[in-house]
Protein backbone atom coordinates (compact mmCIF):
# COMPACT_ATOMS: atom_id res chain seq x y z
CA UNK A 1 0.00 0.00 0.00
CA UNK A 2 1.14 3.56 -1.20
CA UNK A 3 0.14 5.94 1.79
CA UNK A 4 1.29 9.55 1.90
CA UNK A 5 1.02 12.57 4.55
CA UNK A 6 0.08 16.21 3.27
CA UNK A 7 -0.39 19.73 4.95
CA UNK A 8 1.06 23.06 5.30
CA UNK A 9 4.38 23.70 6.65
CA UNK A 10 4.53 23.04 10.86
CA UNK A 11 1.37 20.23 10.45
CA UNK A 12 3.22 17.72 12.17
CA UNK A 13 3.59 15.31 8.88
CA UNK A 14 7.43 14.38 10.88
CA UNK A 15 5.58 13.67 14.07
CA UNK A 16 3.22 11.41 12.72
CA UNK A 17 5.39 9.81 10.35
CA UNK A 18 7.46 8.92 12.85
CA UNK A 19 4.46 7.59 14.95
CA UNK A 20 3.38 4.99 12.16
CA UNK A 21 6.48 4.20 11.26
CA UNK A 22 7.47 3.16 14.72
CA UNK A 23 3.80 0.88 15.29
CA UNK A 24 3.85 -0.52 11.31
CA UNK A 25 7.84 -1.70 11.72
CA UNK A 26 6.23 -3.39 15.66
CA UNK A 27 3.53 -4.99 13.56
CA UNK A 28 6.79 -6.40 11.23
CA UNK A 29 5.12 -4.97 8.50
CA UNK A 30 8.12 -4.63 5.16
CA UNK A 31 7.91 -0.86 5.52
CA UNK A 32 9.81 2.19 3.19
CA UNK A 33 9.35 5.35 4.50
CA UNK A 34 10.68 8.36 2.18
CA UNK A 35 9.70 11.92 1.43
CA UNK A 36 9.85 14.55 -0.86
CA UNK A 37 11.42 16.63 -2.43
CA UNK A 38 14.65 14.69 -1.67
CA UNK A 39 13.70 11.05 -1.58
CA UNK A 40 16.23 9.84 -4.00
CA UNK A 41 20.04 11.00 -4.71
CA UNK A 42 18.93 12.98 -7.33
CA UNK A 43 16.12 14.70 -5.30
CA UNK A 44 18.23 15.92 -2.73
CA UNK A 45 20.48 18.30 -4.54
CA UNK A 46 16.67 19.22 -6.00
CA UNK A 47 15.63 19.72 -2.39
CA UNK A 48 18.71 21.70 -1.43
CA UNK A 49 17.55 24.61 -4.23
CA UNK A 50 13.64 24.28 -3.76
CA UNK A 51 14.14 24.91 -0.08
CA UNK A 52 16.81 27.60 -0.28
CA UNK A 53 15.19 30.85 0.92
CA UNK A 54 18.30 32.39 -1.20
CA UNK A 55 16.82 30.75 -4.21
CA UNK A 56 14.08 33.24 -6.20
CA UNK A 57 12.55 30.57 -8.76
CA UNK A 58 9.90 31.15 -10.69
CA UNK A 59 6.59 29.15 -10.10
CA UNK A 60 6.89 27.09 -13.36
CA UNK A 61 10.99 26.31 -13.17
CA UNK A 62 9.43 25.35 -9.28
CA UNK A 63 7.05 23.31 -10.50
CA UNK A 64 9.39 21.33 -13.29
CA UNK A 65 12.06 20.84 -10.71
CA UNK A 66 9.24 19.32 -8.51
CA UNK A 67 8.06 17.07 -11.12
CA UNK A 68 12.08 15.95 -11.68
CA UNK A 69 12.34 15.46 -8.26
CA UNK A 70 9.07 12.95 -8.40
CA UNK A 71 9.36 11.53 -11.52
CA UNK A 72 12.93 9.95 -10.02
CA UNK A 73 11.93 9.26 -6.98
CA UNK A 74 8.82 7.18 -8.33
CA UNK A 75 11.17 5.37 -10.94
CA UNK A 76 13.81 4.99 -9.02
CA UNK A 77 12.55 3.54 -5.38
CA UNK A 78 8.38 3.99 -4.70
CA UNK A 79 7.52 1.56 -7.88
CA UNK A 80 10.62 -1.10 -6.83
CA UNK A 81 9.21 -1.03 -3.52
CA UNK A 82 5.89 -1.64 -4.02
CA UNK A 83 7.10 -4.36 -6.67
CA UNK A 84 8.65 -5.72 -4.02
CA UNK A 85 5.30 -6.23 -1.88
CA UNK A 86 6.36 -3.24 0.56
CA UNK A 87 4.24 -0.73 2.30
CA UNK A 88 5.38 2.74 1.54
CA UNK A 89 4.54 5.73 3.81
CA UNK A 90 5.72 9.23 2.56
CA UNK A 91 5.95 13.00 3.49
CA UNK A 92 4.71 14.70 0.54
CA UNK A 93 3.82 13.51 -3.29
CA UNK A 94 2.53 15.16 -6.09
CA UNK A 95 -0.66 16.72 -3.89
CA UNK A 96 1.86 18.93 -2.82
CA UNK A 97 2.69 20.19 -6.24
CA UNK A 98 -1.10 20.38 -7.28
CA UNK A 99 -1.58 22.48 -3.81
CA UNK A 100 1.46 24.86 -3.84
CA UNK A 101 2.02 25.48 -7.44
CA UNK A 102 -1.80 25.47 -8.37
CA UNK A 103 -3.99 26.93 -4.89
CA UNK A 104 -0.69 28.62 -3.95
CA UNK A 105 0.92 29.85 -7.06
CA UNK A 106 -1.86 29.99 -9.08
CA UNK A 107 -1.09 27.54 -11.67
CA UNK A 108 -3.47 25.63 -13.23
CA UNK A 109 -4.69 22.84 -11.00
CA UNK A 110 -6.10 20.77 -13.85
CA UNK A 111 -2.74 21.42 -15.97
CA UNK A 112 -0.61 20.22 -13.01
CA UNK A 113 -2.98 17.31 -12.14
CA UNK A 114 -1.90 16.20 -16.14
CA UNK A 115 1.87 17.00 -15.51
CA UNK A 116 2.01 15.04 -12.22
CA UNK A 117 -0.01 12.46 -14.25
CA UNK A 118 3.17 11.79 -16.91
CA UNK A 119 5.87 11.93 -13.98
CA UNK A 120 4.54 9.50 -11.52
CA UNK A 121 3.24 7.31 -14.41
CA UNK A 122 -0.38 7.18 -13.03
CA UNK A 123 1.15 6.12 -9.61
CA UNK A 124 -1.20 7.94 -7.18
CA UNK A 125 -1.27 7.03 -3.45
CA UNK A 126 -3.85 4.50 -2.07
CA UNK A 127 -4.67 6.44 0.64
CA UNK A 128 -3.45 10.39 1.92
CA UNK A 129 -3.50 11.65 5.63
CA UNK A 130 -3.95 15.23 5.33
CA UNK A 131 -2.82 16.90 8.72
CA UNK A 132 -5.18 20.12 8.87
CA UNK A 133 -4.21 23.05 11.05
CA UNK A 134 -4.27 26.71 10.88
CA UNK A 135 -1.60 28.88 9.53
CA UNK A 136 -0.95 31.03 12.44
CA UNK A 137 -0.30 27.61 14.31
CA UNK A 138 1.40 25.76 11.54
CA UNK A 139 3.64 28.44 10.60
CA UNK A 140 4.78 29.37 14.25
CA UNK A 141 5.51 25.74 14.88
CA UNK A 142 7.89 25.33 11.52
CA UNK A 143 9.68 28.70 12.10
CA UNK A 144 10.61 27.54 15.91
CA UNK A 145 12.03 24.68 14.59
CA UNK A 146 14.01 25.94 11.65
CA UNK A 147 15.57 27.93 14.17
CA UNK A 148 15.83 25.16 16.82
CA UNK A 149 17.68 23.28 14.06
CA UNK A 150 19.77 25.99 12.33
CA UNK A 151 17.62 25.83 8.80
CA UNK A 152 16.07 29.03 8.25
CA UNK A 153 18.15 29.79 5.33
CA UNK A 154 18.94 26.02 3.92
CA UNK A 155 15.50 24.98 4.44
CA UNK A 156 13.17 28.36 4.99
CA UNK A 157 11.80 29.60 1.21
CA UNK A 158 8.44 28.25 1.80
CA UNK A 159 8.12 29.19 5.73
CA UNK A 160 9.14 32.78 4.93
CA UNK A 161 5.86 32.85 2.22
CA UNK A 162 2.96 35.54 3.25
CA UNK A 163 0.42 34.18 5.83
CA UNK A 164 -2.28 34.91 2.83
CA UNK A 165 0.20 32.25 1.01
CA UNK A 166 -0.26 29.71 3.79
CA UNK A 167 -3.90 30.79 3.54
CA UNK A 168 -4.54 29.56 0.36
CA UNK A 169 -2.39 26.46 0.89
CA UNK A 170 -4.93 25.50 3.59
CA UNK A 171 -7.71 25.81 1.61
CA UNK A 172 -6.18 24.18 -1.42
CA UNK A 173 -5.82 20.83 0.86
CA UNK A 174 -9.09 21.12 1.78
CA UNK A 175 -10.72 21.45 -1.37
CA UNK A 176 -8.57 19.00 -3.32
CA UNK A 177 -9.38 16.52 -0.68
CA UNK A 178 -12.67 16.89 -1.18
CA UNK A 179 -12.43 16.29 -4.77
CA UNK A 180 -9.92 13.38 -3.84
CA UNK A 181 -11.89 11.56 -1.17
CA UNK A 182 -11.92 7.81 -1.77
CA UNK A 183 -8.79 8.39 -0.99
CA UNK A 184 -8.16 11.72 1.32
CA UNK A 185 -8.40 11.76 4.96
CA UNK A 186 -8.45 14.88 6.76
CA UNK A 187 -7.64 14.46 10.44
CA UNK A 188 -7.22 17.54 12.89
CA UNK A 189 -3.69 18.05 13.77
CA UNK A 190 -4.40 21.00 16.01
CA UNK A 191 -4.46 18.77 19.22
CA UNK A 192 -2.43 16.64 21.06
CA UNK A 193 0.38 14.65 19.32
CA UNK A 194 -1.18 11.41 20.70
CA UNK A 195 -4.30 12.55 19.90
CA UNK A 196 -3.46 13.12 16.18
CA UNK A 197 -1.77 9.53 15.47
CA UNK A 198 -4.88 8.30 17.27
CA UNK A 199 -6.88 9.70 14.38
CA UNK A 200 -4.18 8.71 11.87
CA UNK A 201 -4.41 4.95 13.59
CA UNK A 202 -8.09 4.26 13.03
CA UNK A 203 -7.91 5.29 10.09
CA UNK A 204 -5.03 3.28 8.49
CA UNK A 205 -5.40 -0.06 10.69
CA UNK A 206 -8.33 -1.12 8.44
CA UNK A 207 -6.62 -0.58 5.23
CA UNK A 208 -3.86 -2.30 6.56
CA UNK A 209 -6.29 -5.41 8.12
CA UNK A 210 -4.56 -4.60 11.35
CA UNK A 211 -6.30 -4.59 14.74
Amino acid sequence: MFITFEGIEGSGKGTVLARVEAWLRGENLPLFRTREPGGSELGKSLRALLLDARQDIAPEAELFLYLADRAQHVYRHIRPALAAGTHVISDRYADSTIVYQGYGRGLDVEELFRLNQIAVGGLWPDCTIVLDITPEVGLARARARNLREGLEVAEGRFEAESLAFHQRIREGYLCWAARNSKRSYVVDASVPPDAVFAAVRAVLAPLLHLA
